[in-house]
């Protein structure tokens, strides 16, 4: 059971017991609990504060834990429905649709987020394993991040000074283009792709994107009101001459890319294309926005790896974005859009609108975490552990699902299968669920009609490098069954 459910199941058992217990009267010790219900300390704590939350228990430090006394919710108007009953929501449907269908296509990621079923092998997740995340060091950072002089006073909407001049060293290296001033602090990744996307050009317009290409970036775009036209990868990364063309087709002013272990292909660009990117980007007078999500996940035996594309930009070209969230945790949402130029005070104007500023102590956590000498150990450790993780998938597809793989770079923590022309990948994945498996379907990585099908498997997720084989293994077992069918 993970601890998710034991919390839930524990908080149930403790709900029907306490209404046992006359108000007032203390409930047994946390010690007591856990050896009564056989679970960890941490369950007993959080179920303890869904009770509290719920306001069934008081919780008197020093003293226990004890049942509340009774409440009585104010009477409620007459004009209420009654209780357990909806009103009639069906307005809602001329509503939301009156001007035309605007969902957010969120199934992609929405897949990559949700927690799966317990037995079930992650080949999906978009973030490392629990067991890869510096654990210890967060919560040493967020500790001193609490004691600093000022931590929960308001922080600068544009991010705290020596933040920024950090983000501004890691992508520009020292003593480059960068400086604290053209760095804006985000929520993270997401919110930094969605502010760009909603600064730099106006609803209606083109913007190009890499085909295939992260779904986060198809649904923020749609979001935005743009229009999406995919420009084709191959294993060098975009290919400059169809983006040159699609600027000359649309006269798009933004390009969206992700220069480094593109998701899902892994594709690294050149040396050649890097120059030719930001040639092209600045003859058609366009911005390139660069998704730098994966720096901090290379392979312990990648080579070097090739500068951020904003680090070799003198003329404000390249909106730059990454985000310490992969890395560290899904819950360190902290992040970094770099811009110079009269382009950092729309993407500041936008990201006020959207949110005023980042939790300060949040930021401060973040500082704390990067200054902290373990910081550079645990990236070597990840490195390490995504490699292996990496290997083992490899070998147990070669070994299991022979001519599936195809090019790959060690980095990032996603690998791209072309399926035989003709398979049903929807089906494939259905088929692999029940199997025990989760694996994505490439369909929702194309902005149009996908050349062939494909697979993504994403191994970062998995707590081991036998649980990614395993998934392998049942993976294969899904792919025969649907060849078979």
């Amino acid at each position: 059971m993970n601890e998710r459910s034991s919390v839930t199941g524990l908080a149930d058992i403790l709900r029907r017991e306490v209404e046992r217990y006359p108000e007032g009267r203390k409930l047994p010790s946390s010690r007591a609990l856990v050896e009564r219900h056989q679970v960890s300390p941490v369950t007993v704590s959080r179920a303890i504060a869904v009770l509290a939350a719920e306001g069934l228990v008081v919780s008197r430090p020093g003293a226990g834990v004890f049942r509340a006394a009774a409440f009585a919710p104010p009477t409620a108007p007459a004009t209420a429905p009654p209780p357990g009953r909806s009103g009639d929501l069906s307005w809602q449907e001329v509503a939301l649709s009156a001007d035309g269908p605007r969902t957010p296509a969120a199934e992609p990621l929405l897949a990559t987020l949700n927690v799966p079923a317990p037995g079930v092998v992650d080949l999906t997740g978009g973030y490392p394993h629990a067991s890869l995340l510096p654990e210890r060091l967060l919560a040493a950072a967020l500790a001193r991040a609490g004691r600093r002089p000022g931590a929960w006073d308001r922080p600068p909407v544009e991010g705290l000074t020596e933040l920024r001049g950090w983000f501004a060293r890691d992508i520009g290296g020292n003593g480059g283009p960068l400086d604290a001033g053209d760095v804006l602090i985000t929520a993270g990744g997401q919110s930094a792709l969605t502010v760009a996307l909603r600064s730099l050009v106006a609803p209606g317009a083109p913007v190009l994107v890499e085909s295939p290409t992260y779904p986060g970036t198809l649904a923020a775009a749609r979001a935005a009101g743009l229009r999406v036209v995919p420009v084709p990868v191959d294993a060098d990364g975009v290919r400059t001459d169809l983006l040159a063309a699609a600027f000359d087709a649309t006269r798009a002013r933004l390009f969206v890319c992700q220069p480094l272990f593109q998701n899902p292909t892994g594709a690294v660009l050149s040396a050649e294309r890097r120059a030719e990117v930001l040639r092209i980007a600045r003859t058609a007078g366009a911005f390139v926005v660069e998704d730098d999500f994966a720096r901090r996940l290379v392979h312990s035996d990648s080579p070097a790896l090739p500068r951020p594309l904003a680090a070799d930009d003198p003329d404000g070209v390249v909106v730059h974005l990454r985000s310490l969230t992969k890395a560290a945790s899904p819950n360190l949402r902290v992040g970094a859009l770099t811009a110079r130029g009269p382009a950092r005070q729309r993407l500041r104007a936008t990201q006020v609108v959207d949110s005023f500023f980042v939790s300060r102590p949040l930021q401060e956590a973040a500082l704390e975490l990067v200054a902290d000498p373990g910081w550079a150990r645990h990236l070597r450790t990840l490195g390490a552990e995504l490699r292996d993780r990496r290997t083992a998938t490899i070998a147990a597809l070669r070994r299991e699902l022979p001519g599936l793989l195809g090019a790959y770079r060690p980095g990032g923590y996603h690998l791209w299968l072309r399926l035989p022309d003709g398979t049903d990948e929807t089906a494939l994945a259905a088929a692999a669920l029940r199997a025990g498996v989760l694996v994505a379907p490439g369909r929702p990585y194309y902005a149009a009609e996908p050349p062939a099908p494909h697979l993504r498997l994403s191994y970062a997720g998995v707590d081991s490098p036998a649980h990614a084989a395993e998934g392998v293994h049942r993976l294969r077992r899904a792919y025969e069954e649907t060849a078979a069918g």
